[in-house]
């Protein structure tokens, strides 16, 4: 996948989905008594929301998809008047800390106090100042484009394009470079909205952004920090046995003086604008070519697929596991096509409005295998709204927001070579172990070449936000961090007068991205748990619960929980676990981390 997809659920709006909680934050101030009990305040609020949230939903939609100063206008007013009615809510919530609370309403109340990914100041001036800012961020990056010395401009979805095919090393630098224009004009304004947030974050009871972002997990700051570095520590031996295979074949294709077979890799030379998926470069470095792995591409081209017949393919997966067909209003009100008359936000998301009875999603798709993925990803989410649709409003989100990462790509892990030979979406099956590692290694270089990216990318954030990392070195910080975690550099000198974290949509649409890190992890426990379900014998990769209505009972009681319960109540529900752990991962991947192994022995790893 080119871009990482999001959610755009019930809270959202530069604002992002509610997450589960852990203690109350220490508050400054000494707040007035409350005027009602707990219970009746936080039934009254889930009522008052909802006008609120569908005027600035209907809004920030039109707003992406249609990029005009109008919509901009439009969606900065909608998203001022929600984020005061939030503002008013969470100074009411507040007076009612420290009173013997039912553990429902004590839970509910959290919930508010963490709704939003985007705290606006009680200032009016502020808060529409905040408000302008976030519009005119997104509005920037999703109007972006690059021009050639010929006049010829591109947006991003055709630099993507062109990233992921050519090898020409000049060609790919240029593209890198001219995207990472796009984004300067984004800095200042990144600055103040930086200032802004943790103003913010402040009168919401917490010391700055990045301690409100982490307190979202049912557990403490300090518990939730230990539990992601856990969770690295499991994974990272993998990324580097799999970082030091890819270097080694880049080296050879553009040679030692263009790629250090023992430093960094070139960011713009691993097939993705952000080098966050390497799948793109898979021809460079697939172990065994005369047992190459059939491309759903070519006949999803062959065939004409349109985007409507790429989305039902991925919903008759869901009903196939016993889900419903979408609803009618989900075909009518998405946009699958990138139109040819205006500026749309490509980015992938999927989007809860009207109270959950209108769930629909925003893409350009193409009839590509990674766009097909992407369906079954925003399709995950889709499902998430429909199942807890009928609860309180505040508990309509994922048990924390990695599970509603995690849904859609756990049915992808499913989509193996038998299943889709099955389905006629490749002509030929493959096997034996040969073709095994293959596939393996083309599955790798997406799952787990993400991992170190999506660590960083909030690592980079809640420095910011923390103060740690100032202003005038942000450039230096975000490449110290993709030098650390993911052993890539830049080809050329990147100094403060750039912006390259505002070149990945999620930082200046103020999407909270440690979720994704989390769901590429929790998605190959929740696959084992399924496939138990199922009644799978063999290898963990060769699974797939299509079909299977036991599997899709299981998912679904977690899906309609949202976050009524605490993410542990809903991990233990679907695997018998209580813990996010990586050992379901690293046993997927097992085969290919002893062929990596055997490959690396005579290479010197780590950079």
């Amino acid at each position: 996948m080119s871009q990482v997809p999001f959610s755009k659920s019930l809270i959202s709006l530069g604002i992002v989905a509610l997450t589960s909680v852990a203690a109350a934050p220490v508050l400054a101030k000494q707040q007035a008594a409350p005027a009602m009990p707990a219970s009746e305040f936080i039934e009254k609020f889930n009522q008052d929301v909802l006008p609120v949230v569908d005027e600035a939903g209907a809004a920030q939609w039109i707003r992406a998809t249609y990029l005009t100063q109008d919509t901009a206008v439009i969606a900065a007013k909608a998203s001022e008047r929600y984020q005061a009615f939030l503002s008013e809510a969470v100074n009411k919530a507040k007076s009612y800390q420290g009173q013997k609370l039912d553990d429902d309403t004590a839970r509910a109340l959290n919930l508010l106090l963490l709704s939003t990914a985007m705290p606006a100041p009680s200032d009016p001036d502020k808060r529409a100042e905040l408000s302008r800012i976030a519009t005119d961020m997104e509005g920037i990056y999703g109007a972006g484009e690059y021009c050639l010395e010929d006049g010829t401009c591109m947006q991003l979805q055709e630099i993507e394009a062109i990233l992921a095919s050519s090898r020409d090393y000049d060609k790919l630098l240029e593209l890198w470079r001219g995207w990472r224009e796009v984004a300067v004009p984004i800095r200042p304004k990144y600055e103040r909205f930086v200032e802004l947030v943790n103003e913010g974050a402040n009168e919401f009871g917490y010391p700055d952004l990045a301690q409100m972002w982490k307190s979202g997990y049912d557990m403490s700051v300090s518990d939730f920090e230990q539990q992601t570095a856990k969770l690295w520590q499991q994974v990272e031996p993998l990324y580097e046995e799999l970082h030091c295979y890819v270097r080694g074949e880049l080296s050879e294709e553009y040679g030692k003086d263009k790629v250090d077979p023992e430093g960094t890799i070139p960011a713009h030379l691993l097939g993705n604008m952000w080098a966050q998926t390497w799948n793109n470069i898979y021809d460079l470095v697939e172990p065994y070519p005369e047992h190459s792995i059939p491309d759903v591409t070519p006949v999803l081209v062959e065939r004409d697929y349109d985007a409507r017949e790429m989305t039902e393919i991925a919903e008759e997966f869901f009903v196939s596991i016993g889900f419903p067909e979408l609803p009618e209003t989900f075909w009518q009100r998405s946009m699958l096509e990138k139109p040819r008359d205006r500026d749309v936000v490509c980015h992938a998301s999927a989007w809860d409005l009207n109270g959950g009875q209108d769930p629909r999603i925003k893409q350009c798709v193409e009839p590509t295998a990674e766009q097909l993925s992407t369906l079954h990803h925003e399709l995950g989410h889709i499902y998430y709204y429909i199942f807890y649709k009928d609860l309180p409003a505040l508990y309509r989100t994922g048990a924390h927001d990695g599970f509603h990462e995690a849904i859609g790509d756990t049915i992808v892990l499913s989509m193996t070579p038998e299943h889709l030979y099955k389905k006629g979406l490749i002509k030929a099956l493959p096997t034996g172990d040969q073709a095994k590692i293959n596939q393996q290694m083309q599955m790798a270089l997406e799952k787990i070449a993400f991992l170190p990216f999506g660590k960083m990318m909030d690592e980079w954030r809640w420095q910011v936000f923390s103060g740690k990392t100032k202003a005038e070195d942000y450039n230096k910080a975000w490449w110290e961090l993709r030098e650390r975690y993911q052993g890539i550099s830049p080809a050329d000198k990147r100094g403060e007068n750039y912006f390259d974290p505002g070149a990945k949509y999620h930082i200046p649409g103020n999407t909270p991205y440690i979720r994704y890190f989390l769901s590429f992890i929790i998605q190959f426990q929740f696959h084992q748990a399924l496939c138990d379900a199922a009644g799978h014998k063999g290898e963990l990769s060769d699974c797939s619960i299509y079909g299977n209505k036991e599997a899709g009972e299981r998912l679904g009681k977690v899906l309609a929980m949202g976050a009524s319960r605490p993410w542990t109540e809903a991990m233990f529900e679907l695997t018998g676990q209580k813990e996010m752990d990586g050992s379901a991962l690293i046993e997927y991947f097992a085969p290919l981390r002893a062929w990596l192994k055997q490959q690396n022995k005579d290479r010197q790893c780590g950079w």
